[in-house]
């Protein structure tokens, strides 16, 4: 099955902006101290400009922009969007300009992955509209900002926020089979595995990718926006079109999405939560591994929570999907 399904996602262009499979690792510090094994998978340090887990759907994604000749590539996100930095880096690599739109006014400094962005010459386009309150779906929001490229930007490749839509999705597709594989050859084929869930697209092509390759693995996403309206259905809808185009229908409804939604979120987006920073600094302290106040730190805040409340089986494996997100810390 494995093969059969490497063999459709050979069918679309892939650029190779990475190399894998990423490692998979025992926590073996914080498994002690939380009397659980914990893995993290290393997405994190994949791809260029400081990397994060959006390179594997970029390598769809430019792929696709260079078979349709385009010289400009546009994306949008919060202030201290990873994706909008890596894909900007991405760009540079294969000779793309970037245009990177945020809906919220210019600050007047910029720090993290803004700055980074400048560094690496990205347009940056600031127009306060607001947005991303909850009001909106995400399709909706797509829908909007792609008409505002187009007037701001003329022709150019579009890419959704976070990659959000199929193709750049399959690159999930593929971790799922490389998670599974991993797993399996460690001796913890029914682990659960954590992913934060910003803009939705990492955790469709993972729920597709295992759903497709048989896995016993149980997924968990964690909410870590309080972004969109009806997010489940946005998910579950990418989902089906992923094992559509790959040639596997399958429907997925809103309840078949493993997302806890609004719990460890705190405040809001892009606003660190006291337990997010608390679960920073304990995986930073017990194992010399970084998470962002952004994503990842609430997720891993998540993981904690569920094992303690024992939401997590005690002899049930938990494996942590690091999707990067660094240079948020030093905004």
């Amino acid at each position: 099955m494995h093969e059969t399904l490497f063999a459709r996602l050979e069918d679309f262009p892939r650029l190779s902006l990475a190399a894998y499979p990423t490692p998979l690792e025992r926590l073996p510090r914080l498994s002690r101290e939380i009397g659980r094994e914990v893995y993290i998978k290393r997405d994190d340090a994949i791809g260029p400009g400081l990397g994060g887990n959006k390179t594997r759907k970029l390598e769809y994604l430019l792929a696709d922009a260079r078979a349709r000749g385009a010289r400009k590539v546009v994306t949008f996100g919060g202030l201290q969007s990873n994706h909008a930095r890596l894909t900007a880096a991405a760009c540079n690599a294969c000779g793309f300009e970037t245009h990177l739109f945020y809906f919220e006014r210019r600050p007047e400094r910029f720090t993290g992955n803004l700055l980074l962005n400048h560094v690496l010459g990205a347009r940056m386009h600031f127009i306060p509209f607001g947005g991303g309150d909850g009001s909106m779906t995400l399709e909706t929001t797509i829908r909007l900002v792609r008409l505002v490229a187009w007037a701001r930007v003329g022709p150019h490749y579009f890419i959704p926020v976070g990659g959000h839509n199929w193709r750049g999705c399959l690159g999930y597709v593929r971790a799922a089979f490389e998670l599974d594989e991993q797993c399996r050859d460690l001796g913890i084929p029914n682990a659960c595995v954590i992913v934060a869930a910003g803009s939705g697209g990492t955790l469709a092509g993972l729920l597709a990718g295992l759903k497709l390759c048989g896995s016993t693995l149980r997924l968990q996403g964690i909410d870590v926006g309080k972004l969109w309206k009806a997010f489940p259905d946005s998910i579950a809808r990418l989902a089906g079109e992923i094992c559509g185009r790959l040639g596997a229908p399958r429907a997925f409804a809103p309840r078949d999405v493993p997302l806890i939604e609004r719990t460890y979120v705190g405040e809001r987006y892009a606003a660190p939560s006291p337990a997010g920073l608390a679960a920073l600094r304990q995986l930073a302290r017990l194992e010399g591994i970084l998470l962002d106040p952004v994503y990842t730190g609430k997720a891993f805040a998540g993981l904690l929570d569920l094992a303690a409340r024992g939401a997590i089986a005690r002899d049930e494996p938990v494996v942590f999907l690091h999707t990067g997100g660094v240079p948020a810390l030093f905004a």
